[in-house]
C-alpha cells in the first residue's frame, strides 16, 4: 500500500464526502440496489430512484415478490433496463433459492447475474469490509492522470494493469473507506473536464499535471459508432376508448418496455412519403383517419440516437395483430420507454381521441 496515497486521500474523504443514504448502510441487500441504480448513472439522477425502491420494496423478499412490469415502472425514465431484470431475477435467486441470505463472499456475490468485476468488490467491501479494491470510471481516470497510466482503458488487457495498481494502493484495514473516498474524489475532484488541479492533494505527485497531459488521460482505444434510428409510432384508439400496445423483446433496446404499434424507417418520412411505404400499407388496408401528427421526439442513447414522430389513429375495429388491447387509463400503470413517456406527458390522448372527425 502506498501510504502517502491512502492518507492524503482519507483526509480529504472526511472533509468532503457528500451525505449520501447507502453510504450509511451495511445490508447488502441495499447496497447492492444502490450499486446496480448507480452503474452508468449520476447520483444526482439516481438518488430518487434508490429513495424509491428501497421505499417500496424494503428488503429482498418484496423485490423478489414484485412482478417484472412493477419493477420496470418504477425504473421508468432511468435507461439500460436490462438493469433493472437482472436486479428482479437476482432478488428472486437470493429469496428463493439463497432462503433471503445475501453472498457475502467476493466470488459468490460475482456470480449474481448483472455484477462484474467492479459491482462485486463495492458490495463486498461496503457490506463485508472484505479488502477488493473497485476498479470505475472514477478510479481510472485518477489513477491514468496521478500516475502517468498511457494504457486504454476500454481493454481489456490494460483493466488488469489498472487492477493491479489499485490493489497496491488499497488501504487493507479500512477496505470500504478507502474505496468511497477513492470514487468520491474521482467524482468530484479530479473531473473529466476541468479539475481543479491547482488545489489538488496530489498535485506534487501527479504525472499528467506535472507533463501538462490531464487532458489527454485517461486514453481511450474505441470511438463510439452510433446508429440513428427512426420510429413512427402509431396511437390507435377504438371507441371504446382502448389502445393497441406491444411489449418489445428480441433483445434490442427498451426490452421488456411497452410501446404502442411501430414501424422503423431507414430515413426519417414526411407524412406523405410515410403513408406511402409499403409498411404502412400492409398494417392499414384502407387509408386510417389521422386525428393528430406529433412533433419529432429526439432521444439520445449512448450508442443510439432515436427520432420519433406518434400517428394518433381512431379505428372503427383495429387492425389483426398479436398487440394487446389495453384501456387508456390504464397505460399510466405500464413502464414506457422515457421518449413514449415524455409524448404521454405532452398530449392528453384521450381528450385527442374524443376529437370530431
Amino acid at each position: 500500500m502506498e501510504k502517502w496515497f491512502s492518507d492524503r486521500l482519507k483526509q480529504w474523504y472526511s472533509k468532503h464526502k457528500r451525505d449520501l443514504p447507502w453510504r450509511h448502510e451495511t445490508d447488502p441487500y441495499k447496497i447492492w440496489l444502490s450499486e446496480i441504480i448507480l452503474q452508468q448513472t449520476q447520483v444526482a439522477q439516481g438518488m430518487s430512484y434508490y429513495l424509491a425502491f428501497t421505499k417500496n420494496y424494503s428488503n429482498v423478499l418484496k423485490l423478489a415478490n414484485a412482478s417484472e412490469d412493477e419493477v420496470l415502472k418504477l425504473w421508468q425514465g432511468l435507461g439500460y433496463y436490462s438493469r433493472a431484470r437482472n436486479l428482479h431475477e437476482t432478488a428472486k435467486k437470493i429469496a428463493y433459492e439463497l432462503k433471503g441470505n445475501f453472498p457475502s463472499t467476493y466470488n459468490e456475490i460475482r456470480l449474481l447475474k448483472g455484477v462484474g468485476d467492479y459491482t462485486a468488490s463495492a458490495i463486498a467491501s461496503f457490506a463485508f469490509n472484505l479488502p477488493f479494491a473497485v476498479l470505475d470510471g472514477n478510479v481510472y481516470r485518477l489513477l491514468s492522470r496521478l500516475f502517468g497510466v498511457n494504457l486504454p482503458i476500454d481493454s481489456a488487457s490494460s483493466k488488469k494493469e489498472f487492477q493491479k495498481l489499485a490493489n497496491s494502493l488499497l488501504n487493507k484495514k479500512e477496505p470500504a473507506l478507502h474505496n468511497q473516498a477513492i470514487m468520491e474524489f474521482g467524482s468530484q475532484f479530479c473531473k473529466p473536464k476541468n479539475p481543479d488541479c491547482e488545489n489538488c492533494i496530489f498535485k506534487n505527485k501527479c504525472y499528467a499535471f506535472s507533463h501538462k497531459k490531464v487532458a489527454e488521460l485517461p486514453v481511450k482505444k474505441n470511438k463510439i459508432k452510433i446508429r440513428t434510428r427512426f420510429f413512427n409510432y402509431f396511437v390507435l384508439i377504438d371507441k371504446q376508448g382502448n389502445v393497441l400496445i406491444n411489449k418489445r423483446q428480441n433483445k434490442d433496446i427498451w426490452e421488456g418496455l411497452y410501446e404502442f404499434l411501430l414501424i422503423e424507417t431507414k430515413n426519417d418520412c414526411s407524412e406523405i412519403e410515410f403513408l406511402e411505404t409499403q409498411s404502412f400499407k400492409v398494417l392499414f388496408k384502407s387509408k386510417p383517419t389521422i386525428l393528430y401528427l406529433s412533433k419529432i421526439y429526439k432521444h439520445v442513447l449512448s450508442h443510439q440516437h432515436l427520432f420519433a414522430r406518434f400517428y394518433v389513429i381512431k379505428c372503427v375495429r383495429f387492425p389483426k395483430s398479436n398487440s394487446i388491447k389495453t384501456s387508456l387509463n390504464n397505460i399510466q400503470k405500464l413502464a414506457f420507454p422515457k421518449l413514449i413517456d415524455n409524448f404521454l406527458r405532452d398530449n392528453d390522448i384521450a381528450a385527442i381521441s374524443n376529437k370530431e372527425v
